[in-house]
Order: C-alpha cells, then structure tokens, then sequence
C-alpha cells in the first residue's frame, strides 16, 4: 500500500511539474485538442535495464512511427522506485488519435517482434502500466525550447 502512495505521489508531482512544459491550452477543450499521457511502469526484479534498452533501441522509434510524440522519459530517485520504475510522457493529437496510435501500434509486427524478444528471459512489467491523460491549464506557460 505504502507503495502505491509513493508511485501516485511521484506520478502527481512528476505530472504538476509537466505542466509547466507543455502548451497553454484552455481547461475544458474538445476532444480533439492535443492529450498529454503519462505512463508509469513497474518491473519485477532485475528488468529495468531490459525495458531501458528496448525503448532505447525500439520502442522511441515505434512509437513515433504511430504518431506518438515522446516528450521525456525519467527514473525516480526514491530509493524504492529507481531500480523498478519508468516514468515517461508522451502526446498525441487527440484522445481519439491516442486510442488509434495505440491500438495500430499493439498490432504492428515490429513491436510484437521486438516484445517477444525482449521477453526472452523472462516476463519485464510486474503489472499493467498506470496511465494518466492530461490536458494543459490555461494558465500553463508556453514549452521551453530544448
């Protein structure tokens, strides 16, 4: 439980700082205006290494090919959670194109490929990744230019 809470609070944090980065966009917009999702994944013992490299290596580019923007990965620094734990943001057109990039890309066989593969040693998540979407307040300061 104590977990948990400590994933959530990073989450919450983690997402209050974000929205510092991304466009001012009016609270209560259509479905159409661009989504924000955070995504939080844990691993079983051992396989944070394994999911860093195959997002290095793969999953970025996968993921750009199904038009999902990646916009910055992190690992929390709570001695709990940095040797399990992937935080990462990533954006899409709309709530409707996150539902279609995501479903074209769980299809796509270089991901299935690339999963299978990366599960030759052993299963990597020890659960469904936790995801959040968001949109921007309308009083969040435009990006930074990186």
């Amino acid at each position: 439980m104590k977990r948990k809470q400590v994933v959530l609070s990073a989450t919450i944090l983690i997402a209050v700082g974000l929205i510092g980065f991304v466009a001012g966009v009016s609270v209560g917009q259509d479905k159409e205006a661009r989504v924000y999702e955070l995504r939080t994944y844990t691993t079983l013992p051992g396989q944070l290494p394994t999911l860093h490299k195959r997002f290095a290596e793969h999953t970025i580019m996968l993921f750009k090919n199904h038009n999902i923007k990646s916009e910055a990965y992190w690992v929390p620094t709570d001695d709990t959670l940095k040797d399990n734990t992937l935080i990462y943001l990533i954006s899409h057109e709309s709530r409707d194109a996150a539902d279609r990039n995501w479903k074209a890309f769980s299809v796509d066989p270089k991901w299935i490929k690339v999963r299978d593969a990366s599960r030759s040693n052993g299963k990597i998540l020890a659960g469904r990744p936790e995801r959040v979407f968001m949109i921007p307040t309308n009083y969040s300061p435009p990006p930074s230019s990186n």
